[in-house]
């Protein structure tokens, strides 16, 4: 019965295996990129307080600088993986 459940679920495996692999590159290809971004908004958000005196605007740019750097979506689109990853590592103990 166990070895039928695993034939079943080989193909659900491996292409969860690909998928995996593919968002790992992706969300540290991405990282790489928004953490570029994100000191670009950081500087422009520094510009806006010190020289336009606009705090708001400025405090607004620095959040989103903070959602797009390394500590926000990324790092919750990192930890979706990782779960998705346990999710397959799962199936593939079944």
């Amino acid at each position: 019965m166990r070895v039928i459940i695993k034939v079943l679920l080989f193909p659900v495996v491996l292409a969860l295996t690909v998928i995996v692999n593919v968002c790992r590159f992706l969300c540290h290809f991405s990282s790489i990129l928004l953490s570029i971004v994100a000191v670009l908004f950081f500087v422009l958000a520094l510009g806006t307080m010190a020289l336009l005196h606009e705090v708001t605007d400025g405090i607004g740019i620095l959040v989103l600088a903070y959602l797009i750097s390394p500590f926000g979506i990324p790092l919750f689109a990192s930890w979706l993986v990782e779960r998705l990853d346990d999710f397959n590592y799962m199936l593939k103990s079944i």
